[in-house]
């Protein structure tokens, strides 16, 4: 007579069967509230159109500069250059030149 007892295959099979559904549970909870599960979707999107507006800025800086670094190749300087930052950095002026402060 076996009334109280359980089998051992049962109970393991039970074990077995309740260790695989939390898995699941946790694979599911991961899934929709993970770091890359739905729930974080739209947030993803979001910082995804931040960072190609800050790539497009950082573009337009970078060809800007690019062109300054042309402007100033020592084999062929462009004068208009040359002269803006001579004023800017030296302090330099012509003798006929009439400088004006804007504030």
């Amino acid at each position: 007579m076996r009334g109280n007892q359980r089998d051992p295959k049962f109970v393991r099979e039970s074990v077995t069967q309740a260790i695989a559904l939390g898995c699941l549970l946790v694979m599911g909870g991961l899934a929709l509230f993970g770091p890359s599960g739905l729930m974080a979707w739209s947030e993803n999107n979001r910082l995804l159109a931040e960072r190609q507006k800050e790539v497009k800025q950082l573009q337009a800086e970078r060809d800007e500069l690019k062109n300054r670094v042309a402007l100033l190749d020592p084999r062929h300087v462009d004068p208009d250059m040359a002269g803006e930052l001579l004023r800017s950095n030296l302090n330099v002026v012509h003798p006929d030149e009439m400088v004006m402060m804007l504030n």
